[in-house]
């Protein structure tokens, strides 16, 4: 039996999309139940309409942010959800929301955590002169991307590297890394023994 996961996004959706379609392959111990947004717009939202996923949306506008992670809650439960992956969902979730989905939510970051944590990482990395940047996959916490880290890819940084140049390659190692580590960790979860 397949774990159930919804996803939470906020915009393009592409490492949704990236962790949806690695759900196909028959060995993936994962399927993708909702995909959820607090944008209504959202472009990721179509990706999952277009290959069947259910998709639900709520704005976060006017609401206080308990309220609006009580109402984000809902819908994964409703839908069977018994993990989260946060992929590019923007929000900066409620306390509440975080304890209810210990030990079984996932983020992914781009940076080798515990460095750089927050926004612009990649324009942080390159400023420090580091010579290489990357992603991880974390479990979330209370506290902004301090979770224990579940994998990380390293991606070179090259002389002419701007933030955009290098986000673009960081993207392409999320895209390997998010799926892999999801079913590892699911696989995990579900047989201790492996």
């Amino acid at each position: 039996m397949k774990a159930k996961v919804a996803v939470l996004i906020s915009g393009a959706g592409t490492n949704m999309a990236a962790l949806l379609f690695a759900s196909k392959l028959p060995s993936c111990p994962y399927e993708i139940v909702l995909v959820a947004s607090n944008n209504s717009d959202a472009e990721g939202l179509k990706i999952a309409a277009a290959e069947g996923i259910p998709t639900f949306a709520m704005s976060h506008i006017g609401l206080d942010r308990a309220a609006h992670d009580a109402v984000m809650h809902e819908a994964i439960v409703e839908a069977g959800a018994t993990y989260v992956a946060l992929a590019g969902y923007m929000r900066i979730l409620s306390t509440g929301f975080v304890a209810k989905w210990d030990g079984r939510m996932l983020n992914i970051h781009p940076s080798l955590l515990p460095k750089y944590k927050g926004l612009h990482t990649h324009q942080r990395a390159i400023d420090a002169n580091d010579t290489v940047a990357g992603t991880s996959v974390h479990l979330v916490t209370a506290e902004l991307d301090d979770g224990p880290v579940l994998g990380q890819i390293e991606v070179a940084i090259l002389p002419s590297d701007t933030a955009d140049t290098l986000a673009d390659r960081v993207k392409m190692a999320e895209y390997q890394l998010y799926p892999k580590t999801l079913a590892d960790f699911v696989a995990r979860d579900s047989n201790p023994d492996i």
